[in-house]
C-alpha cells in the first residue's frame, strides 16, 4: 500500500476549523477524534506493508499517519514535518508520543514534542523521522520501489517479522492503551482554545 497525499499538504491531520465548530459538543468532537485514531490503527494493523510518500508538509495528525507506516519517503523540498501540538494547545498523547520515540530516540522525541517541533525534510531524514529523500515529484515512485523491493523476500517469514517488530505500536495505539478522553478533556481549557482561535485566525477562519 502507498498513502500519498498532494504536493502542498500531505496532510495536516484534523479539520481544526471543523473541530472548532462543533462547539461543546463532546459527543461530536469524541467521534472526530475516534475516526482520526481509527484511521492511524488501520495502518498500523494493515496486513500488508505500507509506504507514505510525502511530497507536502505533514504536521500533526499527517505526522502521526506517516509515523504509523513501514517506510516514509519524503520530497527533498522545503517541507516540514513534526508533531506541533503544543503549538496549537493540545497535549499530545502517550500512544501518539510512544510512535515519536520508537522512530527517533526517547531524548530527541521528548525535545520535539515539548516545543512542537517541526522539521525540514532534510533533517527529518538526518534523524531518522522519514527513511528517504525522493526528487520532489517521484515520492510516490520511491515508496513503490521499497515495496517491490520486499517482493523478492520469503513472503511468510517477512510479515511475520513485520508484524512482530511493530507489536508495540499497534499496542500503544489500541483503545485500551490510547486516551482518547484526552483531547476532549483538553479542549475547553483556555489555553488551548486561545491557541486554536490564534489557528483560526492565522488560517482566516476566524
Amino acid at each position: 500500500v502507498v498513502l500519498a497525499g498532494n504536493p502542498k499538504i500531505f496532510s495536516a491531520g484534523l479539520d481544526v476549523p471543523y473541530l472548532m465548530s462543533l462547539g461543546d459538543d463532546r459527543d461530536a468532537l469524541r467521534d472526530a477524534w475516534q475516526a482520526f485514531f481509527s484511521a492511524a490503527r488501520a495502518l498500523a494493523n494493515c496486513p500488508v506493508p505500507v509506504a507514505v510518500a510525502m511530497e507536502g508538509h505533514a504536521p500533526a495528525g499527517g505526522c502521526v499517519l506517516a509515523l504509523c507506516c513501514d517506510h516514509r519517503v519524503m520530497a527533498d523540498a522545503p517541507i516540514q514535518i513534526g508533531l506541533n501540538e503544543t503549538h496549537v494547545g493540545l497535549a499530545v498523547p502517550e500512544g501518539v508520543q510512544h510512535l515519536l520515540r520508537r522512530t527517533i530516540g526517547h531524548r530527541r522525541a521528548e525535545r520535539m514534542l515539548l516545543v512542537g517541533a517541526m522539521v525540514e525534510a532534510r533533517e527529518a531524514h538526518a534523524i531518522g523521522m522519514v527513511d528517504a529523500l525522493a526528487t520532489p515529484g517521484e515520492a510516490e515512485a520511491e515508496a513503490l520501489a521499497w515495496l517491490e523491493s520486499l517482493e523478492r523476500l520469503p513472503r511468510a517469514p517477512m510479515l511475520a517479522t513485520r508484524s512482530l517488530s511493530r507489536a508495540d505500536m499497534v499496542h500503544a495505539l489500541s483503545p485500551g492503551e490510547l486516551d482518547i478522553e484526552q483531547p476532549i478533556r483538553d479542549w475547553s481549557h483556555p489555553d488551548t482554545q486561545q491557541a486554536l482561535r490564534a489557528l483560526l485566525a492565522k488560517l482566516g477562519k476566524a
